[in-house]
């Protein structure tokens, strides 16, 4: 292994296991703007994202999660991107996201750069998109549970 690929899977490693242990923004908001689920039938990873809007802005989000330690860390990474950030800038993160999970970005943003890591376990990819796939059905007002069966 490269000292490169090295610290990427260091990275990697001390990431998400962070984010899966102490998730950030693991509740419910209480009247949420919006909110949407996902599951992840494969695996069992259930998702409900919550998200306050003012004004065009995510000025809160959060999420509830079973599951994989994977689809818990890629929704606590999620939220903490999103929280003040405008809806357009939540929608481009939507498709960094993708974008990295498919393999078509060779450095991904952020913590994304963490996540990006499962691209090597093609089992994994879809435990990492869920919360971010529910995520966009919250901004979409899209009813009924997203699956990542849809689309995939």
């Amino acid at each position: 292994m490269t000292p490169e690929a090295a610290d990427v899977s260091r990275l990697y490693r001390d990431r998400v296991l962070d984010h899966s242990r102490n998730p950030r923004n693991s509740r419910r908001i209480p009247e949420p703007d919006a909110r949407a689920e996902g599951h992840n039938p494969l695996c069992g990873d259930k998702v409900a994202v919550y998200l306050q809007i003012e004004d065009g802005w995510i000025r809160d989000a959060a999420f509830e999660a079973t599951g994989c330690a994977i689809s818990i860390a890629s929704a606590s990474m999620m939220t903490e991107t999103v929280r003040d950030q405008s809806i357009a800038t939540a929608r481009a993160a939507i498709h960094d996201a993708e974008a990295t999970f498919a393999g078509g970005v060779d450095s991904p943003p952020g913590e994304l750069a963490a996540l990006a890591a499962v691209r090597a376990y093609p089992s994994r990819i879809r435990c990492a998109l869920l919360p971010w796939r529910t995520l966009a059905a919250a901004l979409a007002g899209q009813a009924g549970t997203v699956s990542t069966e849809q689309g995939t």
